[in-house]
């Protein structure tokens, strides 16, 4: 046994291991649970789009300095201090959230998410698919101008904070009476998420596309501007000619049928969406067997 415990010691001194205890070990812990959010907060921002070309940027000044251009590295060193204060305001609204979540209650609960991961099969279920395309319909008939924001991956919570709460299962008849004219609420976006309307009265971002026809009115660049900045899709109304429209990705299609909109759906629906809610010490999730 004694000759057990020299051969370790030896080969540990050999090795040169480093000192570890209990320290680093909660060092190491902390360390990947906020790289960890970081990536998180990326992924479920406008953020990502803009890490990418962040990367490339990065990628481009490796270059300039691997080459020895003195004059692009001059510029390179005087401009890191503008690009720090840049990525400040252009991450303005990501970054005051963060700290907005670091004074909530439920922070310290979400700290150790440990439980529940998974994936989502379907955006909304078929019965929330047909009361989006029945009412949008029954609008356009009625020409009530309608604009419905359907969250997928990216959060919209920035913007549901501009309007009123509401966290009502999805139905035609609330969507029709939401947006009925001289209403409390119809003025503004409707923000879905799953199967539920989280909110109503959003205030949306304007595209500032040009090619964008100058017959379209302030509801339909809203559409157009939420879906270049985050991956929702629109769904908008034209009050003027009743019109059904649909926005993705920055895209616009106009003139639609219930049908094609139905179809526009189905694809959005069957998208797989992870789920990141997790929990600790609650025992089994409601979806468990």
């Amino acid at each position: 046994m004694s000759r057990v415990q020299f051969w370790i010691t030896e080969l540990i001194s050999v090795l040169r291991l480093p000192h570890f205890d209990v320290t680093d070990a909660f060092e190491i812990l902390i360390l990947a649970y906020l790289v960890y959010r970081l990536l998180v907060w990326i992924k479920t921002t406008r953020a990502w789009t803009l890490l990418k070309g962040i990367i490339t940027i990065a990628f481009c000044v490796m270059l300039v300095y691997a080459l020895q251009m003195d004059t692009l590295i001059y510029i390179v060193n005087r401009g890191i201090s503008i690009a720090i204060i840049t990525a400040v305001v252009v991450f303005q609204p990501e970054l005051r959230r963060v700290l907005e979540q670091l004074g909530e209650k439920q922070f310290i609960s979400s700290l150790l998410p440990l439980q529940n991961v998974g994936a989502v099969e379907e955006l909304f279920s078929d019965k929330t698919l047909s009361e989006l395309v029945k009412a949008s319909a029954e609008m356009g008939k009625a020409k009530t101008g309608a604009l419905i924001v359907i969250m997928q991956n990216e959060t919209l919570e920035e913007y549901e904070r501009t309007g009123i709460k509401v966290d009502a299962v999805v139905t035609s008849q609330l969507l029709i009476n939401i947006f009925e004219h001289n209403t409390p609420l119809h003025d503004g976006a409707v923000i879905m998420r799953g199967d539920r309307i989280t909110a109503a009265t959003c205030y949306l971002p304007l595209s500032d596309n040009m090619s964008l026809s100058k017959e379209l009115g302030t509801r339909h660049r809203a559409g157009v501007g939420i879906s270049e900045v985050t991956d929702s899709f629109t769904i908008i109304v034209s009050e003027e000619t009743g019109h059904i429209s649909a926005a993705y990705k920055g895209e616009l299609e106009r003139g639609m049928s219930p049908e094609r909109l139905r179809e526009r759906l189905t694809a959005l629906q069957s998208k797989t969406v992870t789920a990141r809610k997790f929990k600790l010490w609650k025992g089994r999730s409601k979806n468990g067997e």
